[in-house]
């Protein structure tokens, strides 16, 4: 799995924590619908700066978001 992938598994699971849409997700940040689905596909290798938009969005740290990401990496 890829670090794209592992962020877009992440990405999808806090999203659907919250209850929010890929679309609801894409409008609060200000951006496209389809590249929240590219992101969470793996597809897309995100900036820092919509990594910031993505987890204010979420009301996730970014140090607990890459925190989720690292419980990934140990599990595989």
């Amino acid at each position: 799995m890829t670090i794209e992938e592992k962020f877009g598994a992440v990405l999808k699971s806090v999203r659907n924590s919250k209850g929010l849409s890929q679309e609801e997700l894409a409008f609060s940040a200000n951006l496209h619908r389809t590249y929240i689905g590219s992101v969470e596909r793996g597809e897309r290798n995100i900036s820092l700066k919509n990594i910031s938009l993505i987890c204010k969005v979420l009301e996730i740290s970014l140090s607990d978001f890459f925190m989720e990401i690292e419980t990934i990496n140990k599990a595989l």
